[in-house]
């Protein structure tokens, strides 16, 4: 599995060079869609932990206590039930995003300007797979937020021979293949943000003698600062 996720990462990077289109320099925060027209950063504003199906839920509307919850289960099918306005859709949202819905739904036919709170009480399992140069590597079970720095340590940490400015997250969100590349030395030395790990996301650390070539396909085009598609 190992030398197939870094075929796949110098893959995507060699179809950028063949195809004669500009890339730009890979730093912590920067994503490439293997189908996308347009690339976007991984990290984004407010990206936080999104609500798994079994997750167990806090729900406060502010004096409202016949639709305050401190125990909501998020059922089989991604959704809570809410007195009023029934089935609501939590998986896949963020806490913030499913206390706006509610409360735009509260809003639109019954309560006058509801202030709604949802916390993730208890976070059902969710893995992660983390492969390349670490001490440990496997797939291991997150419970609710987990940033990359956190799951790294699950796999015991990377090895001497690791690349800390070349660590890959693999992703698929619609259907789309994505993978994004980020300098673990500059997240632990607080000049770049830690971003948020997804379920089922793939973390591969690069290993020096494979990110040699991996600089050379970089630096082969112009540096834009912006990823196009090919």
């Amino acid at each position: 599995m190992r030398n197939l996720l870094f075929v796949i990462l110098l893959g995507t990077l060699a179809a950028c060079v063949s195809n004669d289109r500009n890339i730009a320099t890979v730093t912590a925060a920067t994503e490439i869609g293997t189908e996308a027209m347009q690339i976007q950063s991984i990290v984004t504003e407010g990206d936080d932990y999104r609500i798994g199906g079994t997750d167990l839920l806090s729900v406060s509307v502010f004096q409202v206590p016949d639709l305050s919850f401190a125990a909501l289960r998020v059922d089989a099918s991604g959704n809570i039930q809410m007195p009023l306005i029934g089935a609501v859709r939590a998986a896949g949202r963020t806490p913030n995003e499913l206390s706006e819905d509610i409360r735009a739904r509260l809003a639109d036919r019954y309560l006058r300007n509801p202030q709604v709170t949802v916390t993730v009480t208890e976070a059902a399992s969710q893995k992660v797979t983390v492969d390349g140069d670490v001490a440990a590597p496997g797939v291991f079970e997150m419970r609710g937020r987990t940033t990359l720095v956190q799951a790294i340590a699950m796999a015991k940490g990377p090895t001497p021979t690791a690349d800390l400015n070349s660590v890959a997250i693999f992703r698929t969100q619609g259907g789309q293949r994505m993978v994004a590349v980020f300098d673990l030395a500059a997240i632990r030395n607080g000049t770049a943000e830690d971003p948020v790990i997804l379920g089922d996301d793939v973390i591969v650390v690069d290993r020096s003698r494979v990110n040699a070539f991996f600089r050379d396909v970089l630096g082969a085009v112009p540096v834009l600062g912006v990823f196009r598609g090919f």
